[in-house]
């Protein structure tokens, strides 16, 4: 029972995730400049969250039951799997607009990436459901507020190499549904006694590399005093939000 609600759960929330896909649409009207500075709000409020979801909910309940060393290479494992998955894919999270002074990768490779991504993405939100269903709502909503803008970027990417907007809007969305194969992966292995805890583990070092490899990283393109105070106000806001879905537990 507590199986097939965790699943129903996923799946929701996997379908919601998606969603985000179709966001592009939304940034049309926005200049440049002014939506830059709206996605590194949005990075800075992503990397809080996706932070605060790692220490805040997974690592407490990874670690309930006693912490194995075990634990340790899975997580070292989901930093170095993300780590390949951008350096031989040739595909990183990227949150700027395509411009001419910011060019991005083949949009081909980039459609490739963002498969592989919100297939990843499908495997953590699952994991978390796994282990409790406050964690899996948190999660699922670090990953929504992580996907707003990688979304952005990739509906950038596909106008940039000529696709149409209902094409671009299409494949985003095409490609965001490979996360429901990701967590059907996982409900799959999840019957498999003491699995859990290491689809966590993996879960955990995926967050951690994102936030620090990917997601601040961004944030020191844009080195001004008031952007920073913004900037650190926005991440401390995210971790904040998710210290306040403890109390759904």
């Amino acid at each position: 029972m507590i199986f097939s609600s965790a699943l129903g759960y996923t799946l929701l929330s996997v379908l919601v995730v998606s969603l985000v896909s179709l966001i592009g649409l939304a940034t049309l009207s926005f200049k440049v400049e002014r939506l830059k500075k709206v996605i590194l709000l949005l990075v800075s409020f992503a990397a809080g969250a996706l932070l605060g979801d790692v220490f805040l909910h997974l690592v407490p309940e990874l670690v309930e039951e006693g912490f194995l060393l075990s634990y340790s290479f899975i997580i070292l494992g989901g930093i170095g799997f993300s780590f390949i998955v951008e350096k031989f894919i040739h595909w990183r999270h990227c949150h700027l607009p395509t411009t001419r002074e910011h060019t991005h990768p083949v949009a081909a490779m980039n459609l490739v990436g963002d498969g592989v991504h919100n297939f990843i993405d499908g495997i953590i939100i699952g994991a978390s459901y796994l282990i409790s269903i406050p964690a899996g709502v948190a999660t699922t909503f670090a990953v929504f507020l992580h996907e707003i803008p990688q979304e952005i970027g990739d509906f950038g990417i596909l106008l940039h190499a000529g696709y149409t907007r209902k094409r671009a809007l299409v494949m985003n969305f095409l490609l965001a549904l490979t996360s429901f194969l990701g967590a059907f992966l996982v409900f799959a292995l999840g019957s498999i006694e003491g699995f859990v805890p290491f689809l966590v583990a993996f879960a955990i070092g995926n967050f951690i590399y994102i936030a620090g490899s990917d997601l601040i990283p961004e944030l020191h393109k844009d080195v001004g005093l008031k952007s920073a105070f913004y900037q650190l106000l926005s991440l401390v806001i995210g971790v904040l939000v998710m210290a306040s879905l403890l109390f759904l537990e």
